[in-house]
């Protein structure tokens, strides 16, 4: 599968099964349990499908310019795949075995913050690669210790736009019919799935410091 712009060609292409993929250890202590913690809030709420993924630390691959790209993001919603999971085991190439990602969140690195870099030339930088390789609808970067959110969204230009959070300090997530919350305290995230005459009920979960909230009553929630 094939796809071409102004100054790189896309190949959507498996990994080659002797594809050495990088072993390097998670860049912030908080990782596992920040993504367990949300993967496990859509588990809950009934609001992950069987088809649905939610990678950790996974490689999500393209081809650029006849070079493997492969970027292993924090977290990761990808709506449905569209192969057995035994073909996704050790990497994802979107378009070809399934959606696009929705979202996909990195928690800010201790190290060199590449979550932010636009690095063009190979290897591209993970916000260059997000945005105009695989063109992810929403991408978050988390910073845990402050409980921040860097909340982009992709534009109709094709460009990632910083968010502002609504008055209950949300995002709105459309592809996920969620908003997005993040803060410090309590720690936990929260899944909060619509009831009769707009209520809502939350469901918690341990482990993390950002809250996924299920659209209640559309954006008025």
């Amino acid at each position: 599968m094939l796809a071409t712009s102004p100054s790189y060609q896309i190949v959507w292409e498996k990994l080659p099964d002797d594809f050495r993929l990088p072993n390097d250890p998670v860049d912030n202590i908080n990782q596992p349990a920040l993504a367990a913690a949300l993967t496990e809030s859509l588990q809950i709420a009934k609001r992950l499908s069987d088809h649905a993924l939610t990678p950790t630390n996974y490689g999500i691959c393209a081809t650029v310019n006849g070079k493997i790209v492969v970027k292993a993001s924090d977290w990761a919603y990808i709506p449905e795949i569209t192969v057995p999971r035994s073909d996704v085991v050790r990497s994802y190439t979107p378009r070809l075995q399934g959606d696009i990602p929705a979202l996909v969140l990195e928690f800010l690195s201790d190290t060199d913050g590449g979550e932010y870099s636009v690095k063009e030339t190979y290897p591209p930088g993970k916000f260059f690669y997000y945005e105009q390789i695989l063109q992810v609808p929403n991408y978050g970067i988390f910073e845990p210790e402050a409980g921040t959110l860097e909340f982009y969204r992709l534009t109709d230009e094709k460009r990632y736009h910083l968010e502002s959070a609504n008055e209950q300090n949300r995002f709105w997530i459309p592809e996920m019919q969620l908003f997005w919350e993040s803060g410090r305290e309590p720690v936990k995230t929260v899944m909060a799935t619509g009831c009769a005459g707009g209520m809502s009920r939350e469901i918690y979960s341990c482990g993390a410091q950002n809250k996924l909230s299920r659209n209640a009553n559309a954006q008025n929630v």
